[in-house]
């Protein structure tokens, strides 16, 4: 949870995923040009079943603190179960996905009710507000996709985003340039579903076209980022732009979910674990330097201790670095709920040896950048990130959004520690 810089009186409470967070600053832009004061939006997620415990959490706390202040609820959350929220005494708003973002959106509309959300699966367009940058970030975040067209089983996103929808590669080419203009010496692009980007397009471009398009388009932009892909989507163009742009950040994070093939088809994904452990192979031979997350579940319905082992196993085999892990939570309306569900107490255990095993692997790979020279955007005063997504925290001066160049002499388990080669930006 995050909050986002809003007029003064006026503050954006964030749940979830990047694409949340971008829109955060829509919302805050938008408040602002509708005059909206003396409130308090949250920007929910549905993710998970604690996300959501959380936002109504945030809601009551909020109540308590600013007893006269305007509440206003809006995000995924908000979009699948609008009904749950406007239940809340401490509620005055409830805003769906497509209309937070919308032109007097905040603006006083007694007559259209306390409830303004609509049918999601109706919308057909996304990023109609692009911003110009995050406000006092070191990347900014681009939109340019929305939506999802799969269903996996235990997903509840698609019924908060609908279908998947894709922004025109020429807003998003001017988008980047305005960016780079402004100094942003990182741009990543995010979505629901990034790697379907194309698929509604005249012409079907795909995700690969639109990468080479930017970096071709957008000299001046020093790195180019890819948030959350699917490993059954990567197309040749992307592997090409992979292994000829090193502009393009060497650092995929793979949807995966699981590493064994009966819970993968359980979960109606389109990958099998050979599927994924040939992409991480094929990405290592064109592009040795990358490196790899992942999203894991652990605990989904019906898995079993060997096939638990098969996804902590894939860790350490497809040489896994950066680890989401995530405890099966239920999400009433998915086929997941209704499968036979793994105890609590199981649950709990798994996902904790998991994280374990990040850990691991995270510490692993911090030993291999020891002694290495590498590139570092200033994210805040003494962290950087480097262009494999390596953490790194520095010492010596160095401005915040600039790429400098750091000796790594060590690390601490979480992070490389390095010091300064140069104290200018390094291009």
């Amino acid at each position: 949870m995050s909050d986002v810089a809003a007029p003064a009186d006026v503050d954006v409470v964030t749940f979830g995923c990047r694409l949340n967070a971008y829109e955060s600053e829509i919302i805050r832009k938008q408040a602002a040009a509708d005059g909206l004061s003396d409130a308090v939006v949250f920007n929910t997620c549905a993710v998970t079943g604690e996300a959501v415990r959380q936002a109504r959490q945030a809601i009551r706390k909020a109540r308590r603190e600013r007893p006269g202040a305007k509440l206003i609820v809006t995000g995924c959350a908000a979009q699948i179960d609008p009904a749950a929220f406007s239940a809340m005494p401490e509620v005055d708003l409830v805003l769906g996905n497509a209309e937070k973002s919308a032109p007097g959106a905040y603006l006083p509309q007694p007559e259209l009710g306390r409830v303004r959300v609509n049918d999601i699966m109706s919308v057909r367009e996304t990023a109609g507000h692009l911003i110009d940058g995050l406000k006092d970030r070191a990347r900014a975040y681009v939109e340019v996709q929305n939506g999802c067209d799969h269903r996996c089983t235990f997903c509840i996103i698609p019924y908060g985003r609908g279908n998947s929808r894709s922004a025109a590669a020429g807003e998003v080419v001017a988008q980047v340039k305005r960016l780079a203009a402004q100094g942003y010496r990182e741009v990543v692009l995010t979505g629901v579903d990034v790697t379907s980007w194309g698929a509604d397009l005249p012409g079907q471009p795909t995700l690969g076209q639109l990468v080479g398009r930017i970096l071709k388009l957008v000299p001046e932009l020093p790195r180019l980022r890819l948030s959350s892909i699917d490993a059954a989507e990567i197309d040749p163009d992307l592997m090409a732009c992979l292994a000829a742009e090193p502009r393009l950040m060497p650092y995929l994070h793979l949807s995966l979910q699981a590493g064994d093939d009966m819970i993968l088809k359980r979960m109606k994904r389109r990958h099998s674990r050979a599927d994924a452990l040939k992409l991480v192979a094929s990405v290592r031979a064109i592009r040795p330097d990358t490196a790899f997350g992942a999203d894991l579940i652990a605990g989904f319905p019906t898995e079993t201790e060997g096939m638990f082992e098969n996804t902590l196993s894939l860790v350490e085999e497809a040489g896994l670095s950066f680890l989401h892990v995530f405890p099966y939570s239920a999400r009433p309306g998915t086929p997941a709920a209704r499968m036979p569900a793994v105890a609590g107490a199981q649950v709990k255990a798994r996902a904790a040896r998991l994280r374990a095993a990040g850990e691991a692997a995270l510490a692993r790979h911090l030993q291999r950048q020891v002694g290495c020279r590498l590139m570092g955007l200033v994210e805040r005063n003494g962290v950087a990130r480097a262009e494999d997504f390596t953490e790194i925290a520095f010492t010596g001066g160095a401005e915040v959004g600039s790429i400098v160049a750091l000796s790594v002499t060590g690390h601490d388990g979480k992070r490389a520690l390095a010091h300064t080669l140069a104290l200018q930006a390094a291009e």
